[in-house]
């Protein structure tokens, strides 16, 4: 084995950024696509003609119906409901069993598995005719997407440069937005087929997302930090070699893979290492007051995610279709629709220059407070002005359009590389997907919910349902002030010691001065102690 160099020069931990690292992160992030993708194809699905009529055996209106008759037909807010939500289900399932494959069987594995359940699940959505089949196929989709979306991120974040780590993560919420205007796209082309097509065109397309992503996947080394954490050093040495675009005794590759293997020292022996079920009691270990805890650290990723549903974007996304039909004064609810998917497309780009720019924090914060903004005036709009009058319908459209911008250039990547960000390499798998399950649960929560916010014959919100989105995005923005630290430029090991050594509010301005490498012990000849590689070696057989 290559002698391991260390070094408490905390600027040479890792080797200069390449178009490899760009490439591959890129691809991967690719996953976010069926991600998106299948969030967005379903809120338009519900007001095809097709699939009303299909699903619930209700006669067509007639041309000339009334506005009563014409909102009869439509699919009932329970099976509105259960049919969005089941999706979120799975997902939540599908994220938990996914950290616990990520550590057994590989990150890239893990996605790659993910890709054949989610296959499965396309299959039975494509045949479906009935509420329970469609339902059942959401929900294997929904699992094989919880695979996909903790585990891309979980991958990324391990094998990103610290320089465009969050740049590149946020790519991943990129290709969810792309996702989700391919599927406005699909549907729009498909609206008003009076046959099976209008719905199976936009559900069957997937297969292509998923074999792209799983045959591309295969294709890619497997995360360094996943072989340290099996004991595995020299496939660590080797994966990392080619993510870097190094030789493996680079003196970069020695000194990177030297900072991951005595951090991953030494967080085994603050919280060491027992059974499968005290892997999982790690997640919640330490005090509630210690920001470096390992139970703050789990707080803060659920947390962060269950957060980022508050926001009430998926509220457009999901129901914003049949919201904007309520409104009454819109000719065309699809394409108001296809131009809110639009806006977010749009927008999220600017959060790759800017989370390297100004920070994870500033985004958090003030992409709160201008989402909050926007969805109070639409509230106050929608309350105060009858939605029959254009004018006013119109500014709602607008500063919907603006809360989605401020969503999706801020809350929307920045939580996902954040959670990314936070958890020690023993527990990170777990971590990871424990906040990508919050995500979903709360997604599901939401989604169950929501049509009876806005039912006729149910709580009949309309417009004043943003004032519950803008109360909880208060909530939201009071949150990442107080409790979520700065994590711009470190790498994944100095975010540990940052954690041990700064608050959350002085964490932007906190640096690093020593290395896990160099202060775990070097040899006289500056390398890492043999002792200590192989006790890594030892211990990862174990997991």
């Amino acid at each position: 084995m290559p002698g391991l160099a260390a070094t408490a020069d905390t600027s040479r931990v890792e080797a200069p950024v390449t178009m490899k690292a760009y490439l591959m992160c890129a691809f991967a992030s690719f996953g976010g696509i069926f991600f998106g993708y299948d969030i967005g194809y379903i809120g338009s699905v519900f007001g095809m003609p097709f699939f009303i009529h299909t699903f619930t055996g209700l006669p067509y209106p007639p041309a000339n119906a009334t506005p009563a008759q014409a909102a009869e037909f439509a699919i009932s807010p329970s099976n509105t409901s259960l049919i969005t939500s089941i999706l979120s289900a799975g997902t939540f399932f599908g994220a938990l069993i996914a950290g616990d494959c990520a550590d057994f069987f590989g990150r890239r594995t893990t996605i790659i598995g993910g890709c054949f359940i989610f296959i499965v699940g396309i299959i039975l959505q494509t045949a479906s005719t009935t509420v329970g089949l469609l339902s059942g196929g959401r929900f294997i989709s929904g699992l094989g997407v919880g695979f996909e979306s903790a585990i891309v991120i979980l991958y990324m974040s391990e094998i990103a440069p610290k320089k465009v780590r969050g740049a590149l993560v946020a790519g991943y919420q990129f290709c969810i937005t792309i996702g989700i205007l391919l599927a406005s796209c699909v549907d729009y082309g498909t609206q008003n087929r009076l046959d099976s097509g209008s719905y199976r065109i936009p559900i069957a397309i997937q297969f292509l997302w998923a074999l792209i992503l799983g045959g591309g996947i295969a294709t890619l080394p497997e995360s360094p930090r996943y072989w340290v954490k099996r004991g595995k050093t020299e496939k660590a040495i080797k994966a990392l070699a080619s993510l870097r675009g190094q030789p493996q005794d680079s003196e970069y590759i020695q000194a990177e893979i030297s900072e991951i293997i005595a951090n991953h020292e030494y967080e085994l022996q603050v919280v060491p290492q027992g059974s499968y079920f005290s892997s999982w009691a790690n997640c919640f270990k330490g005090s509630l007051w210690h920001q470096q805890s390992n139970l703050r650290r789990t707080i803060l990723g659920t947390s962060l995610q269950m957060m980022q549903q508050w926001t009430g974007v998926n509220f457009i996304f999901y129901f914003g279709t049949r919201f904007f039909i309520q409104l009454g004064t819109i000719k065309n609810p699809f394409l108001i629709s296809l131009i809110t998917t639009l806006v977010n497309v749009c927008s999220t780009p600017i959060s790759f220059w800017t989370i390297e720019r100004f920070g994870r924090r500033p985004l958090l914060i003030y992409g709160g407070l201008g989402m909050l903004s926007c969805q109070f005036i639409v509230a106050i709009v929608g309350t105060a002005v009858p939605v029959s009058n254009t004018s006013a319908t119109s500014a709602m459209i607008a500063f919907i359009c603006l809360s989605i911008f401020f969503f999706a250039s801020t809350w929307g990547p920045t939580a996902w590389v954040v959670i990314g960000e936070t958890f020690p390499l023993p527990i990170r798998a777990r971590g990871v997907a424990l906040s990508t399950a919050s995500n979903w649960l709360w997604n599901c929560i939401l989604a169950v919910i929501s049509p009876y916010f806005v039912g006729e014959q149910y709580g009949n919100l309309g417009p004043k349902v943003f004032f519950i989105w803008g109360g909880l995005c208060t909530c939201a923005t009071v949150y990442a002030y107080f409790l979520v630290p700065e994590t711009k430029g470190l790498t994944l090991e100095q975010v540990d010691r940052m954690l041990e050594e700064t608050t959350p509010r002085t964490s932007a301005r906190w640096r690093p001065t020593t290395t896990f490498a160099a202060d775990m012990g070097m040899a006289a000849d500056g390398t890492l102690k043999e002792e200590i590689v192989h006790d890594v070696e030892r211990k990862g057989s174990t997991y």
